[in-house]
């Protein structure tokens, strides 16, 4: 045996290694677990989960009340989601994003159109994405299926169809089926769905089983993507072997080859990766001649070829007082990763995140033959991991949490674990007039915009506006529930236009127009109040078909007809202020806000013929309040009335002297 190629993308694909960490997260903090089927297709892995009290359970029927559900990575149908809410059961959602994908495409087909799924219909994943699926649906796993299905669908139809793949579908299968169905559905809209680790996976088991003279592929009998690559090899190479573990190895048959291939399917652990590669090396070690390299030579000889920037496994050993971290990852150097190379974050140290014992995915940094060193990067790996992770969610609903590292030119940069994730101004804050620079050194919660990669040079766009958005929305949901016209509220100003103020009663937007921030006359609401004032305001109306509301802002006890009719009563002489003048009278101010009209036959006790002859804007006079029409809001006003009683003073206070005189006389 002369070499050993192991391909690059054997084993846990992103997706699955999400839902195993979903549900390992569940069980350190102690949670009641059970996984809607098992979490994925590989025994090993799902015994494993149950030693630590992770049950499998077939049916939602089975799960108790105090347990936390999850759904695997293959998804279920909006049915069984909607059942598990109807039972008010605790679920976690740990389906693959790539899988989230489809059912955002196929839930938006309309009624009257047809969804094509290139796929197993007995499998998981398709019954999950039918499940989602308003229009009619199809499936076909070949050509001879497809073909039945262009007896059913005639190709005027094909302005309606839109067709989608399982994420694991066969590439090459694929490939020929797109050529088909474009040839008949010409209008067709197709959205390749086939998983990006899918597609490099594939290819690379095709190019390795071509050149070797024996094949593995490792995985477990009821995973479609392992049987997929099985498939594959075998048409390429007749020596190929289907394994779960490393006890189905034909050892009499490895000796035999000189080069043997090693590939794995989505679903399988790292862990039997290494033990099949392990029991190899046991093999063959007594087998080889002393002119020969030993297995383990001839494994080591095909992991040089790992060259700076490629990912390897490795075990952490030991680490050090400094924060560096020894590593074996199956080569005669000495891995070990620099305290630097450990996490984005400088407050993470290594024994935050690690322990001995742990299997890590690494970056190869730097290999000094010489000192017979590898300087390896997890946080780099991690970076690149989770650049993976937000392409495949770029077109999900998540919300994902980061902090805000710097304020840039046209924006924000958020640090979401290693990526760095550009928020233009505009979408960083709620409104317009914030400054995002505040944000600076802050947590916050964002969703993605875009996610591109050209060459070397990644962007990423976020925003948190969308997310300030949708809470405001579900506080003002809350908020409109409660509210009632009467109801009295503390709100703050939030900006101002020339017909009224906006007031955030909490959560919620209403307007205090113009006429009711005043009883008296103004011209512009900043008259009465500010941006930024905390205000009282109470509900005068919710108009329930656009949700607008309007505030009341005015107290009754200032209103001044309240204080007129308290406090200057009929009979009341009082200071006024000449406000206007007509043909028929003079308007005189009383309190602000109220008017009351001096007829001109009640101005002077003499006949005037206008009343501009005895009065000006401005002059200031008393006038003795003769009556009051509240309901049309009307004062009558008489400066006649204290000349007629000066008068009548006067005459009373002569008639005892004219009598005295009379007597005398």
């Amino acid at each position: 045996m002369k070499k050993v190629i192991l391909a690059k993308s054997a084993g846990f694909c992103f997706g699955v290694n999400r839902a195993i960490e979903i549900v390992n997260k569940l069980v350190d903090e102690n949670k009641s677990v059970c996984t809607l089927g098992p979490i994925i297709h590989n025994m090993q892995v799902v015994q494993e989960l149950n030693e630590k009290g992770v049950v499998a359970i077939d049916s939602i029927d089975e799960a108790k009340q105090d347990d936390t559900v999850v759904i695997r990575s293959h998804g279920v149908s909006k049915q069984v989601i909607d059942n598990i809410k109807k039972k008010n059961l605790n679920y976690v959602d740990a389906t693959c994003p790539f899988v989230a994908k489809i059912h955002k495409i196929v839930k938006e087909a309309k009624e009257d159109e047809i969804v094509i799924i290139a796929g197993d219909k007995l499998h998981p994943e398709v019954q999950g994405i039918i499940g989602h699926c308003n229009a009619k649906c199809y499936t076909f796993k070949n050509l001879e299926e497809l073909a039945e299905i262009f007896k059913i669908i005639p190709p005027e139809k094909n302005n309606f169809i839109k067709i989608v793949a399982q994420t694991t579908f066969d590439l090459k299968e694929w490939e020929k089926s797109i050529k088909s169905l474009k040839n008949v559905y010409t209008n067709a809209k197709i959205f390749d769905t086939i998983c990006n680790a899918t597609t490099l996976r594939q290819k690379e088991a095709a190019e390795i089983s071509k050149s070797v003279d024996m094949m593995f592929v490792i995985g477990d009998k009821h995973s479609s993507n392992s049987f997929k690559l099985y498939s594959i090899c075998s048409s390429n190479c007749k020596n190929t072997f289907f394994i779960e573990t490393a006890e189905e190895l034909p050892v009499k048959e490895i000796s035999k080859a000189d080069s043997i291939g090693v590939t794995a399917g989505a679903s399988t652990p790292a862990r039997i990766i290494k033990e099949v590669l392990d029991k190899m090396s046991e093999v063959n070690t007594s087998s080889v001649n002393e002119n020969e390299l030993s297995f383990e030579e001839m494994l080591e000889e095909s992991l040089k070829s790992m060259n700076t920037n490629e990912r390897v496994m490795g075990t952490v050993m030991s680490i050090a007082a400094n924060g560096d971290v020894s590593v074996d990852v199956g080569r005669k150097q000495a891995g070990y990763i620099p305290n630097d190379e450990i996490s984005f974050d400088p407050t993470v140290t290594a024994n935050d995140l690690l322990k001995v014992g742990d299997e890590v995915e690494l970056l190869i940094m730097k290999t000094n033959d010489q000192e017979g060193t590898i300087m390896l990067s997890k946080k780099r790996v991690d970076a690149q991991k989770n650049w993976e992770e937000l392409e495949a969610l770029a077109e999900s609903d998540e919300i994902f949490t980061g902090k805000v590292i710097e304020s840039v030119n046209g924006g924000v940069i958020v640090m979401f674990k290693g990526n760095r994730i550009f928020v233009p101004a505009s979408q960083a804050t709620l409104t317009r007039d914030e400054d995002a620079s505040e944000l600076v050194g802050k947590e916050v919660q964002f969703r993605l915009l875009e996610v591109s990669k050209k060459g070397r040079r990644k962007r990423a766009i976020g925003s948190i506006r969308a997310v300030l958005k949708e809470k405001r929305a579900e506080e003002k949901a809350k908020l409109l529930e409660s509210l009632a016209v009467g109801n009295t509220y503390m709100g703050t100003v939030k900006s101002l236009t020339s017909y009224g103020a906006f007031v955030d009663i909490g959560g919620v937007y209403g307007m205090i127009h113009i006429s009711e921030l005043s009883w008296s006359r103004i011209k512009h609401p900043s008259e009465v109040v500010n941006v930024g004032d905390k205000v009282a305001v109470y509900i005068k109306d919710i108009n329930e078909e656009t949700k607008k509301i309007s505030l009341g802002y005015k107290k009754d006890e200032d209103n001044p007809w309240f204080i007129l009719e308290n406090q200057y009563p009929v009979g009341t002489v009082a200071k006024c202020k000449i406000v206007g003048l007509t043909t028929f009278g003079a308007f005189a101010n009383i309190i602000p806000g109220i008017d009351g009209l001096i007829h001109i036959s009640q101005i002077s006790n003499k006949r005037i013929e206008k009343p501009e002859d005895v009065l000006a804007v401005g002059d200031e006079v008393e006038a003795k309040i003769i009556a009051i029409d509240f309901e049309k809001k009307r004062v009558s006003l008489s400066m006649r009335a204290l000349i007629a009683e000066e008068t009548a003073e006067e005459a009373v206070e002569e008639t005892p002297a004219e009598v005295e005189e009379e007597t005398a006389e």
